[in-house]
C-alpha cells in the first residue's frame, strides 16, 4: 500500500523512532539535521546570490581574520579613494 504522509505525520512517526531509538541512530539523526542546517540559505549576496549558512559563517570568520590583521580601510579613507575612480 503506497501512502503519501502529510508534514504532520511524519513529524509524528519521526518523534515516535527517536522516542525510542538507541545512541548510534541519534547521533545520526542529529549529524542528518546538522548537515541540512548548514545548507540552509540563510541570506543573498547584493547581487541575488543564495548563500547557505555554512558560507556564511566562512565569510564572518574570514572578515574578522582581516580585521584582526588590520586589513581596514576607515570611511573617510574609502571616500578619499572612491572621489579618485
Amino acid at each position: 500500500m503506497n501512502i503519501i504522509m502529510g508534514a504532520l505525520e511524519v513529524r509524528d512517526s519521526v518523534l515516535e523512532y527517536i522516542n525510542t531509538a538507541d545512541e548510534r541512530l541519534l547521533k545520526v539523526v542529529k549529524a542528518v539535521i546538522e548537515s541540512y542546517q548548514e545548507e540552509e540559505i540563510v541570506t543573498f549576496s547584493v547581487d541575488g546570490k543564495a548563500i547557505t549558512r555554512m558560507a556564511y559563517k566562512t565569510e564572518l570568520a574570514s572578515a574578522k581574520l582581516e580585521i584582526k590583521n588590520g586589513e581596514i580601510i576607515s570611511q573617510d579613507d574609502l571616500e578619499k579613494e572612491a572621489g579618485n575612480w
